[in-house]
């Protein structure tokens, strides 16, 4: 049977994976669903891990990048006592120790790991290696040297504390491993540790409250999933906005640079781009002098955007 063409479908999707799914596999349902010709994510979720997994889709993929690099929240639970091979409840326990710990002891601890930090990424982990990831080596019992990273946790909030487990708030910088995390804390507590359970809260600026699980949006009628959409242009709204005039607009539409007049600041900065219907057009570099060079562009203009406009400069 000819399978059915792909439609255009372009834009993200905030999904609240749930648990036992790949972040992989959480996408291709996600694809499936929408019938759309290309999907990516932003951050990935271990299967262990539920929460917020923005979706890319169509010519998002594009601009994934930005919100990748974004910092990140979660909800984690650390099981005291325990390690495993893997830095999770997923793994091979590999030690058990008495825990004696109080409240107390917890939080004075839980303030050392706030701040600038290195962290060693961990065998179980996507990381390359030689073309190779890292859990292959791992999954083959071998161990290869890994240069510790330079991460910041923004914050640690002790939720819940009862007996040999306790759930804390997490706020990092990209790149953090909250499995690493957990092992650190309980070796600094002197009974080590491993995580139980972890709920990513936020990504940049998206939340979990206008995130949708895959029953909800399985349960949807397909002409009403698209209304879940969020436009593309959400993934750098942190970004200044230039509102083009037709002419400058041709010119980058072909790949040429145009003048367009000078930022407010010295120095270049990257925006988005809109056309004078106020549809998404991409992204430019705009330097000092009002050279804008385009960087990454969509296929055709998007009619929907994130919010209102603020031009920068007013050049509309």
């Amino acid at each position: 049977m000819k399978k059915a063409p792909r439609s255009r479908v372009d834009g993200v999707l905030l999904l609240d994976k749930p648990t036992g799914f790949t972040s992989n596999a959480a996408i291709q349902r996600v694809k499936r669903l929408f019938n759309a010709a290309k999907a990516g994510h932003v951050g990935t979720l271990d299967p262990l891990a539920s929460g917020l997994l923005p979706v890319c889709l169509g010519e998002a993929t594009k601009f994934s990048t930005d919100t990748f690099s974004a910092d990140k929240s979660y909800t984690a639970d650390v099981l005291l006592g325990v390690t495993t091979t893997t830095g999770d409840t997923e793994g091979e326990v590999t030690s058990r120790q008495t825990v004696a710990v109080t409240q107390d002891q917890i939080v004075a601890v839980l303030s050392r790991f706030t701040g600038a930090l290195l962290q060693t990424p961990p065998m179980y982990s996507a990381l390359k290696r030689d073309g190779k990831p890292l859990y292959a080596y791992a999954r083959a019992g071998e161990t290869v040297e890994r240069v510790p990273r330079s991460i910041t946790i923004y914050a640690i909030e002790l939720l819940e504390f009862a007996a040999d487990q306790f759930r804390i708030d997490v706020r990092c910088s990209k790149g953090t491993y909250i499995r690493v995390l957990a092992e650190d804390i309980g070796a600094a507590l002197g009974c080590g540790a491993t995580l139980a359970g972890l709920r990513r809260t936020s990504v940049g600026g998206f939340g979990l409250q206008h995130a949708v699980t895959l029953a909800e949006l399985e349960g949807l009628p397909e002409t009403l999933r698209t209304g879940k959409l969020m436009p593309v242009d959400c993934l750098v709204s942190g970004l200044p906005a230039i509102v083009l005039p037709a002419d400058a607009l041709a010119r980058i539409q072909q790949g040429q640079v145009a003048q367009v007049g000078a930022p407010a600041g010295e120095t270049a900065v990257l925006a988005r781009l809109y056309d004078q219907e106020r549809r998404f057009v991409g992204l430019g570099e705009l330097q000092a002098s009002g050279r804008l060079q385009p960087k990454r562009l969509l296929a055709t203009p998007q009619a929907r955007h994130s919010g209102d406009i603020q031009q920068m400069p007013k050049i509309a």
